[in-house]
């Protein structure tokens, strides 16, 4: 006997895999249809509300009217009936499109913090989606790391466009927040249960894309003191990536890029800037080659500490090669092309905090614990040689760095 909760005699419910402020989401079987789908079903006490009820239909074939690859395909709509007699209320629910994937809230809860190339592809598929949606007169309300999900296969999804708000051919009133959103992530304007614009979602996706930048939670990188975001010294970055994080996190809605194009103008100016899409037509943005210009700039402690890196292993590297070959022309040579792999590696970021201390710490023990290698010189010298060689390699790359601003101020 199958006593599987059913909706609408058609929709078998299975598991709950997500469950918000306003709805619980099940996976579930469409048996007519055989494939499986992602049931949103109303939470109860908003079922009691008819006219939350009302703006819930009218939301969900605002939602179900959008095509577009990035964004979760809303299948149907309906009511269950639930209780009896006077307590019977309908509640409404929505399928959609069923994704087998992870949220990016995974990511922040880890505290990983993800490299500025991958939350830029990120926020290029996201800008995309929203771009379409916006055009649409369609705005999310509700842009976080939970509601941004990468399939197995790498694509990314926008969900719970379910809980859209429409501004388009609607009274001007009407278009004031409904108090749906999620604390961090909802800029002023919505908090306060105004007007919310295209810029409000653009708000939310740059607190989405700091926190997956930095590996902390929103309300860590807010400062209620200052009322300000307090992100930028968690993070090495490119300033200009920066500067546009910035002002998407301005407090006034007017003081914002005002719509999803403006802002890819800002991170590709010399490949989107010419690119004017109909209102009425998805973008198709693919990721520009500016992409991988957009490298975080190295702070001066990091390039510091791998010129420390660099002279303390060459030193290391050196010894044991000389004590191995007896030859200083073949022992340069070698050491100088393995030390300049291991920069090539700092430069890509292959390297970075931990394996600057683990790499040497691996090459002196075995120079400790294996003698000839080190050509019978004393332990002591050995550490000698490698500190000064650290130094060296520090202070040239102090003076070269001076060089370069100075040069830089004066051209």
């Amino acid at each position: 006997m199958n006593d599987k909760r059913k909706l609408a005699n058609r929709y078998e419910l299975g598991d709950l895999i997500g469950r918000g402020g306003m709805a619980e989401v099940f996976e579930a079987v469409d048996t007519r249809l055989n494939r499986t789908v992602a049931i949103k079903i109303l939470r109860d006490d908003l079922a009691r509300d008819p006219a939350f009820i009302a703006r819930f239909r009218r939301e969900a074939q605002a939602a179900a009217a959008l095509n577009h690859p990035t964004i979760v395909a809303v299948y149907d709509t309906g009511e269950e009936i639930e209780g009896e007699g006077r307590s019977a209320t309908n509640v409404p629910y929505i399928v959609m499109e069923y994704v087998n994937g992870t949220t990016l809230r995974d990511i922040v809860k880890s505290g990983r913090k993800l490299q500025t190339e991958r939350a830029l592809r990120i926020s290029i598929g996201v800008l995309d989606a929203l771009g379409y949606s916006h055009a649409h007169g369609i705005i999310h309300r509700d842009i976080k790391p939970s509601n941004i999900m990468r399939r197995h296969d790498g694509r990314l999804f926008l969900l719970d466009f379910g809980a859209v708000k429409q501004v388009t051919n609607t009274p001007a009133n009407s278009s004031s927040s409904t108090g749906i959103y999620s604390m961090g992530f909802a800029p002023p304007e919505q908090m306060a249960g105004n007007q919310v614009f295209p810029s409000t979602d653009l708000y939310a996706l740059a607190v989405t894309v700091i926190t997956l930048l930095t590996g902390q939670e929103a309300s860590k990188l807010f400062d209620a003191y200052t009322n300000q975001w307090q992100w930028r010294s968690q993070i090495s970055i490119n300033p200009r990536l920066a500067d546009i994080l910035d002002k998407m996190l301005l407090p006034a809605a007017s003081q914002r890029f005002q719509s999803s194009q403006e802002v890819l103008e800002a991170l590709f100016p010399a490949s989107v800037a010419q690119t004017v899409l109909p209102p009425t037509q998805p973008p198709n943005l693919q990721p520009p080659q500016p992409i991988k210009s957009v490298q975080p700039a190295f702070a001066t402690w990091e390039l510091l500490a791998g010129a420390a890196f660099s002279g303390f292993e060459g030193a290391l590297i050196a010894i044991a090669l000389f004590s191995l070959v007896k030859n200083p022309i073949i022992t340069l040579t070698v050491a100088a092309v393995i030390l300049n792999g291991l920069i090539f590696a700092q430069t890509k970021r292959w390297l970075e905090k931990f394996d600057l201390l683990i790499i040497p710490a691996v090459s002196f023990a075995i120079i400790f614990f294996i003698p000839f290698l080190r050509s019978n010189i004393a332990i002591e010298q050995v550490i000698i040689l490698a500190i000064v060689a650290a130094l060296i390699s520090i202070s040239v790359t102090a003076l070269f760095r001076l060089v370069y601003k100075l040069m830089s101020s004066i051209l």
